[in-house]
């Protein structure tokens, strides 16, 4: 079987987390998120969010937290602002599409909205009410190219939806890798204060399966209960999303696991440099996209698994590769000793 570099939850959980769903496993608990780990699970998080206030609701994937929280946000009139690069642009079946709001599609600088680039999208919808209303801006962090926003950068999409009237939701399913990144100087607690909501990915990142929705904005937080139950974003056995964000954040593991993910990323970008080859995206994260001749990228692909990302022409595509909390220094030393081989170098 060849050695994977697909994506970020090829494996099951991380042994931390098996452990603690077996040890609690015929302790008797409420269901649909009333349990002590899930109650426990919140109360870490916002402690490290330093937002006493906001509110936490785990829900099993990123699509269904993406769905359930533009859904709810928004009334049927209005539409979400999301970059090309964007989930739910292009990614997600016309997942939000279906819940009966338009995705309004901008370009992106390096896969990351700015305040100019959303004010395009206002201008070429001034004709109000015989066009939808725009009311939320969605980004990713990391974004979906491995790029990720700055505080600088979120502050200032943060005051101009503030002054635009416009709700800022950040996709976190990879939020570990972006705070994680050598780049990075966001915080938890700045995303706490400058977004309406965001979520931190925790599929991606060690868990079985798992996000926990983080609703900072007072106004939003009501009824929130009643679209996850609708959306069917419940589970009965909420315990087992509870236990894995306890498990990942009572010791920090979850960062630990985001930071292993993106040295072995990083490992990988300092072989492809001595190649001189150009980048699709230039990232620090744990995903990484060079451009290669065709005919390198056949005979990587003899003896592993990763994405063809992007055509650049006839003779060169981008490539994707990514690294896991799971990566270990065995697969990344034999990669690495193949990119070798194929480039000639010592």
């Amino acid at each position: 079987m060849k050695i994977s570099f697909k994506n970020d939850y090829s494996e099951g959980c991380h042994p931390q987390i098996l452990t603690a769903l077996t040890a609690s496993n015929l302790v008797q608990q409420d269901g649909y998120g009333g349990d002590q780990y899930s109650q426990n699970a919140a109360s870490i998080i916002l402690q490290k969010l330093k937002a006493p206030q906001s509110k936490v609701h785990f829900v099993s994937g990123g699509t269904q937290a993406n769905l359930v929280i533009i859904s709810a946000f928004l009334r049927p009139h209005e539409s979400v602002i999301a970059a090309t690069t964007g989930h739910i642009f292009d990614n997600e079946t016309g997942a939000i599409e279906a819940t009966g709001h338009k995705v309004n599609e901008a370009q992106a600088v390096d896969g990351k909205l700015t305040p100019e680039t959303v004010q395009q999208v206002l201008d070429a919808h001034p004709v109000k009410p015989h066009q939808l209303k725009q009311k939320m801006v969605y980004i990713s962090n990391s974004t979906e190219i491995g790029t990720v926003y700055c505080r600088d950068e979120i502050i200032a999409l943060s005051m101009f939806c503030r002054a635009n009237n416009l709700y800022l939701f950040m996709d976190g399913a990879r939020l570990g890798h972006a705070l994680m990144s050598e780049q990075n100087d966001l915080t938890l607690a700045d995303i706490a204060q400058y977004t309406d909501a965001f979520y931190i990915g925790g599929t991606k990142n060690g868990a079985l399966i798992g996000e926990a929705i983080v609703i900072n904005n007072i106004a939003l937080q009501e009824d929130f209960e009643y679209h996850l139950k609708q959306k069917g974003a419940m589970l009965s056995k909420g315990r087992l999303l509870g236990i894995q964000f306890e498990t990942l954040f009572q010791d920090d593991l979850y960062f630990q696991l985001a930071e292993h993910a993106n040295q072995q990323a990083m490992k990988i970008k300092q072989v492809f440099e001595l190649t001189k080859c150009d980048w699709w995206a230039n990232t620090n994260t744990n995903q990484i996209f060079p451009i290669l001749e065709n005919s390198k990228i056949a005979l990587l692909a003899a003896a592993f698994d990763f994405y063809v990302w992007r055509k650049i022409d006839d003779n060169y595509s981008a490539i994707r590769l990514i690294t896991s909390w799971a990566t270990t220094e065995e697969s990344v030393d034999l990669f690495i000793k193949e990119v070798k081989k194929v480039y000639h170098l010592q």
